[in-house]
């Protein structure tokens, strides 16, 4: 797998076409959503992509029909004083699902191999060693019968700056954007080698990876709708 074969010039061709594909994809999410929630079933899915990818908008998509009783979203930031005196996935046991739920992750356990190893807040011998360690962490969640998958939502370079210049314009928009996000884009090549590595040591059957085409914002809602009806349908 390898962000450099990934198609980002795929689209969605018109929007009639996307608004009644989207519909279609909701209502079947919905209706899987209840199955599990009804049958106890547990599923984590776990979203990560570069800034201003659209990620936000997938999981809004996504969850827009679901019953709140049966899914939680998580959306993950810097980890707090208290959680910072325990091993870094402590903070995500108590957030894994419950029977009957589906449990969205906006960022995850994977911040400790991408901006962690990036900006230098885990050392070398941390970040290399989290490989394994979030291997045995999602083993242990799949083994117990939790479905998983995980997506990063991919574009490039251009089409980032043109979504941060969108922000800055907007002012219901400009929270979005901080100094955080100019840093990283500091660093494009730099996080490029570290999601490479992060697809290329945690790719596994039980909990694939799906690298999500995100210049057409709608392709990439579709695209992971249609992979986690899947996903609820197994």
């Amino acid at each position: 797998m390898s962000l450099g074969a990934v198609d980002l010039g795929v689209s969605v061709e018109d929007d009639e076409s996307y608004e009644k594909a989207l519909k279609v994809l909701q209502e079947r999410a919905f209706e899987l959503q209840i199955q599990t929630y009804l049958a106890k079933r547990r599923a984590v899915l776990v979203f990560e992509g570069w800034d201003a990818s659209g990620k936000g908008g997938v999981i809004r998509r996504l969850t827009s029909l679901m019953d709140p009783r049966g899914y939680k979203v998580w959306p993950i930031g810097a980890p707090s004083e208290e959680e910072k005196r325990h091993h870094y996935l402590w903070r995500f046991w108590a957030r894994t699902p419950g029977a009957g739920e589906v449990c969205v992750f906006d960022r995850s356990w994977y911040g400790r191999v991408l901006v962690e190893r990036v900006e230098g807040f885990a050392r070398p011998a941390e970040w290399r060693r989290a490989y394994a360690e979030i291997n045995a962490f999602e083993r242990m969640l799949t083994d117990d019968g939790v479905l998983m998958a995980k997506f990063f939502v991919h574009i490039d370079k251009q089409t980032q700056l043109q979504r941060f210049r969108a922000r800055e314009k907007d002012p219901s928009k400009r929270y979005k954007l901080g100094p955080d996000d100019w840093r990283n884009r500091s660093k494009w090549k730099k996080y490029e080698g570290a999601i490479q590595d992060m697809l290329d040591h945690t790719h596994r059957p039980d909990a694939p990876w799906h690298v999500v085409p995100g210049n057409d914002k709608r392709y990439a809602r579709l695209e992971v709708l249609r992979r986690c009806v899947e996903l609820l349908e197994a």
